[in-house]
């Protein structure tokens, strides 16, 4: 393992030029910008609403790690009602089987420097192995991944490209066999066909694979004695692919609705595909919860949409002034119509919901779930309310938009009768859809834009949730209960909540019952736009936000709120680390995925490091005299974005998704700028991390 001392070393890398003219210009490459997004950030923001900044507050969705806690459960039972095998999972089940170190556990590890080796940096005294690779096997029969070969019929066999978020599920409580879920964000197809250029030449297979790369896989994996993780492909009857062409349902309020019934789907209940799936969650009752983010992107022929679509459709970052996107032009509705606006306005409608599947069934019809609203989902993490009512906080990832949350109807049934699953499976259908309103407690004159600390010593504030929708009710003046569904920015707009930026995932600690949540950066923020919850203009560096609820069971109609980080290097007047000795903590710019461990330390992931190094997992201390101490555990390799951030129930492995290696301006699979892991060129993969050295085996502590 290279050493935490290594000194970077020269990369295989050229000096590459632009994709194309009108890039951002921020810490990602044009490639990110285009593929991620669309390059959104060379557009105006979609929100142009008059509505209050008070930006970087974050992203909601209380974490799957504290379903157990606020269930009192104990461990996890995967598909209640269905005699599934599936077990406890991650470091919630390490909470309730007693496994939890003392508070503010000491960050054992040696921390890692900033780097930009071509390599998966860690400590001294862990190891490594790469477990899945894009292309290689989840399904039995699958062909051996040839890049000069490529199928769509084999795609839809194998590894899709691109690892996002990963879960583990514990199969029958064992901590040495599992479920990995994880889901395929997009697609760079410069880094997977040679020769590719653009979507106006992409052939009809390069669209077709393009399709069956996105989406989930679900892979069962067995850990040896050495610690290493390996698929297992022959003799699994989990293992499944879920892809832009799958066939979905569309269930609750909005489902059926004329706004999303289509030529190919008179119904307004059926649609194929789930698109640019980021992070998620994990329910209660054993689904995973998989959100659409940059969905927009895919779509063509906004110009010949309907008039009266326009607004909308803009609203959600979609050109309506030209056939195709200025940036991230994919062709798919070349050979898919359904991606072409002038023929099927509605269909851009149908994408940008949170998705739930169950991997413990691979015939189980995933199904979007419009209660929950449609926007740009980063995640959508479950919590139980002390009355069994289930809790879920989600962010809109786009500058200026909001914060939401969603609070069933019913309680969960925690019985293992066919009835109870049937039961849990309408929670999500059913429930009211909220909208956050921040506000900051200090003076505007003591927020001044150099990061200074207000005299009451901290940057924080209070909020309130306002309802949006409940059933067949809407709260929203002019707006029907099916318009807030499936135009759910629109209506948060008129609802007059706060402006965000950016936000990402957000978890809950096990130990405290306090909330994380991620604001990656905003660059674009102005002065003028200072406030409490944004300290700093031109914010490249994000923060990360403490949200706590009132009555702390989540259904509460006011919440508080403080930063934790103000991230950055810690040389900058600007940053803060929760009052810690700046001098002693690891730079940390771009924080995106959380987690836990079972100390209750806050572990980051972060996207598009704007301090010039390469990306990684980073953990924080939060309790007594090292609150705000961060150590960077590992980073990733150059071009890649460090995703998953998963713990086993033992804390005897963390998951790295190394999503996007090589994606670096200009790069291609004939002029790699990474060629992580195997040599050759750049292939997304989930890697399993463990302490090799004596002593004690869990991670981090």
């Amino acid at each position: 393992m290279p050493d935490s001392n290594i000194e970077p070393t020269t990369q295989r890398r050229a000096l590459l030029p632009f994709l194309a003219d009108g890039h951002s210009g921020g810490s990602r490459s044009a490639m990110t910008c285009i593929y991620r997004c669309g390059n959104a950030c060379a557009h105006p923001a979609p929100n142009t609403t008059e509505n209050e900044y008070l930006g970087d507050i974050a992203t909601a969705a209380v974490s799957r790690r504290g379903v157990l806690q606020a269930a009192g459960a104990g461990a996890l039972v995967l598909g209640t009602g269905a005699g599934s095998l599936l077990g406890g999972q991650s470091a919630a089940a390490a909470e309730t089987s007693g496994m939890v170190t003392a508070p503010g556990s000491e960050l054992s590890f040696k921390a890692v420097a900033p780097n930009k080796l071509d390599a998966l940096v860690l400590p001294p005294g862990y190891s490594q192995h790469v477990i899945i690779r894009w292309g290689e096997a989840v399904l039995p029969g699958a062909p051996a991944f040839d890049i000069d070969n490529q199928t769509p019929e084999a795609q839809a066999m194998q590894f899709g490209y691109n690892n996002d978020y990963v879960w583990f599920l514990a199969l029958r409580d064992r901590d040495d066999l599992g479920l990995l879920v994880v889901n395929h964000e997009y697609t760079n197809e410069e880094l997977m066909f040679r020769g590719y250029t653009s979507g106006d030449t992409a052939t009809e297979d390069q669209v077709r694979i393009a399709q069956m790369a996105h989406g989930l896989s679900v892979v069962l994996v067995r850990r040896s004695r050495g610690g290493e993780w390996r698929p297992v492909v022959n003799g699994s009857r989990y293992n499944r692919r879920i892809t832009a062409q799958t066939p979905m349902r569309l269930t609750g309020p909005a489902a059926g609705s004329d706004f999303l019934k289509t030529a190919l789907d008179s119904t307004g209940k059926n649609v194929l595909g789930t698109l640019n799936n980021c992070a998620g969650g994990l329910t209660p009752w054993g689904t995973i919860l998989t959100a659409e983010e940059n969905f927009n992107q895919y779509f063509a022929g906004g110009d010949g949409a309907p008039e009266a679509d326009k607004p909308r459709l803009a609203r959600y970052g979609i050109p309506t002034t030209s056939f195709k996107p200025a940036f991230g032009y994919r062709g798919w509705e070349k050979y898919d119509e359904r991606f072409n606006l002038t023929l099927h306005p509605n269909e851009a409608n149908r994408h940008g919901y949170i998705v739930e599947i169950d991997p413990a069934d691979p015939g189980f019809t995933p199904l979007k779930r419009t209660a929950l609203g449609r926007f740009k989902h980063e995640g959508a993490d479950i919590s139980l309310a002390s009355d069994g009512r289930v809790v879920a906080y989600m962010g809109d990832d786009e500058r200026f938009d909001y914060l939401y949350k969603y609070v069933s109807d019913e309680p969960m049934r925690t019985d293992q009768s066919r009835g109870a699953r049937r039961h849990n499976l309408t929670l999500l259908d059913n429930g009211t859809l909220y909208v956050a309103k921040l506000t900051g407690n200090s003076p505007p004159s003591e927020i001044d834009g150099t990061g200074t600390l207000p005299s009451d010593g901290a940057f924080d504030g209070t909020g309130e949730w306002i309802a949006l929708a409940q059933g067949s009710t809407s709260f929203v003046e002019g707006m029907t209960a099916e318009e807030v569904y499936v135009f759910t920015r629109l209506a948060a707009d008129k609802a007059g909540a706060t402006k965000m930026d950016r936000p990402e995932e957000v978890q809950t600690n096990p130990r405290t019952g306090a909330v994380y949540l991620a604001l990656t950066n905003n660059s674009a923020r102005q002065v003028v736009q200072v406030d409490e919850p944004n300290p700093r203009p031109f914010n490249r560096h994000g923060q990360v936000l403490e949200l706590v609820d009132a009555g702390s069971d989540g259904t509460a109609l006011t919440f508080g709120w403080n930063l934790l980080l103000v991230c950055g290097d810690p040389s900058d007047p600007s940053t803060y680390f929760a009052g810690f000795d700046k001098s002693k903590v690891s730079p940390i710019s771009c924080p995106d995925n959380l987690g836990f461990d079972a100390a209750g330390n806050l572990w980051i992931a972060t996207d598009g490091n704007a301090l010039g190094s390469n990306d990684g997992f980073f953990a924080v201390s939060l309790e007594g005299p090292n609150r705000g101490l961060v150590k960077q555990f590992l980073s990733v390799p150059v071009g890649s974005e460090a995703c998953g951030l998963e713990f086993t129930p033992d804390m005897q492995t963390v998951f790295v998704a190394v999503q996007h290696p090589g994606e670096v301006t200009g790069a291609s699979v004939d002029n790699p700028a990474s060629v992580w892991p195997d040599g050759e060129y750049a292939r997304p993969a989930v890697v399993g991390v463990w302490r090799s050295a004596s002593g004690s085996k869990r991670i981090g502590v």
